[in-house]
């Protein structure tokens, strides 16, 4: 017999504060009811399907959006993938085949302002219909409650791009990251005596910040890393393609072919050009000064 569920449905990108007010909700009520905490979200993100839109950057990858929303106590996320066939369903038949029959739906929390259906043609209140008819609970989220998701995801996209890490930060209440492969680069941060580890992200969708160097961490073999990461095309020699490199510090490891999560905490710098290889050396020595600087007061 399927578990009956709680659900709330949505894209959750970021999983931040605004979405997280809404899934401790959605915890508590399962606890409460004796229900199964559920997500439904919809991968790819409809306008990479209906729109062709290639240029849409996400918080998260598919991946690490439900590790946090596991982290938050959902029990199940489910992951419809979203096509035309999806999209063309009605509205009865998207409630019927797929939160009654498929997920076994007690009750929903959902936003006053959620829509539905073939080309988003049911609102909240259709949903209260078909939940009398179906016999399933809606409880609304208020109008407040989704103007704060909307807000906090605004302010986060444009926080990480104009490399405001700390406010970012905030509104996520975790530091931002990415998870790559490391991979092998052109080894030129070793010729200058700063190794780097080339970050490798398969998802093209994931929002990278702004160019420029910023005070990283992160966890390998269950030991905390700090560093400094360049995201940019390294002008002083030439680059032509975008990179994200790490250099880690105290640390000589041979990591290459590993998957990092690594964490934003801080921008430190633009990217620029310097005139030569022992100028930009120089500035990279006091990039490490005023990062290591840095981190001894966040960590005092």
């Amino acid at each position: 017999m399927k578990s009956e569920k709680i659900l709330t449905i949505g894209t959750f990108d970021g999983v931040h504060i605004g979405h997280q007010k809404i899934l401790k909700r959605v915890v508590a009520l399962a606890q409460k009811e004796s229900l199964v905490p559920t997500v439904l979200t919809l991968f790819p993100h409809p306008r990479m399907v209906l729109q062709k839109d290639d240029k849409i950057k996400l918080l998260n990858t598919i991946d690490e959006r439900i590790q946090l929303l596991k982290n938050l106590g959902i029990e199940e996320v489910i992951v419809k993938e979203f096509t035309k066939e999806f999209a063309n369903l009605s509205a009865r038949d998207y409630v019927e085949q797929i939160l009654v029959d498929e997920l076994n739906t007690k009750q929903i929390v959902i936003g006053y302002d959620h829509h539905f259906g073939k080309n988003r043609s049911a609102n909240i209140n259709d949903l209260k219909i078909f939940a009398e008819e179906f016999s399933f609970k809606v409880e609304e989220i208020s109008a407040q409650e989704i103007k704060d998701v909307t807000v906090s995801s605004t302010k986060i996209r444009n926080a990480l791009n104009n490399g405001d890490i700390e406010i970012a930060n905030s509104y996520l209440d975790y530091n931002y990251y990415i998870s790559g492969e490391v991979v092998k680069g052109k080894s030129i941060g070793r010729t200058l005596d700063y190794p780097t580890a080339n970050i490798h992200i398969k998802e093209s969708y994931k929002l990278i910040p702004r160019d420029g160097v910023y005070i990283v961490k992160s966890e390998i073999e269950d030991t905390i890393v700090y560093g400094m990461m360049n995201i940019g095309t390294n002008p002083t020699v030439s680059g032509k393609t975008r990179s994200i490199e790490v250099h880690f510090f105290d640390f000589d490891k041979d990591i290459y072919g590993k998957n990092l999560r690594v964490e934003f905490l801080h921008w430190l710098r633009s990217e620029k050009k310097f005139r030569n290889l022992d100028a930009l050396k120089k500035q990279l020595s006091k990039d490490m000064t005023d990062a290591l600087e840095h981190i001894k007061r966040i960590n005092a």
